[in-house]
């Protein structure tokens, strides 16, 4: 079922089967909704409130690639960004590579794949680039 969570930052919706989290995506418009009383409302609410939880069950990686990009992804500490290069060289890769995994991301957020930066600048994002200004401002401060 998709859900719609108004963040303070905008509109998110997610893909939740009352067991895992299937997708989730940041809106470039905001759209009136209600906050959904599920887990990953509630990971949505603490995570604005700047008071970390522990991720609901998420849809499994595509890849054991993808699957270790993600478990690197998360070793990242909000409010911390790392180049494409530097986590290509954690996990033993090429840029390009980490690139495209991070592009295929369906959990955006929750796979905090916008901590990831080019060496020049914000690189790219899944989602709109303003949604990852803003969630790299939002994490400065906690």
């Amino acid at each position: 079922m998709i859900y719609l969570y108004e963040s303070p930052l905008g509109t998110i919706s997610y893909d939740w089967s009352d067991v895992i989290c299937q997708g989730l995506w940041l809106h470039a418009q905001d759209t009136a909704s209600e906050t959904h009383d599920d887990p990953i409302s509630r990971w949505l609410a603490s995570y604005f409130n700047r008071s970390p939880a522990i991720l609901p069950p998420l849809a499994e990686a595509a890849t054991p690639f993808q699957q270790k990009m993600r478990d690197g992804l998360w070793m990242i500490p909000a409010g911390e960004v790392r180049t494409y290069g530097e986590i290509a060289r954690t996990l033993q890769t090429s840029p390009r590579a980490i690139g495209q995994a991070l592009g295929a991301n369906p959990l955006p957020l929750l796979v905090p794949c916008h901590r990831i930066i080019a060496a020049d600048g914000l690189g790219g994002f899944s989602s709109d680039l303003e949604w990852k200004k803003k969630l790299l401002r939002f994490e400065r401060g906690f």
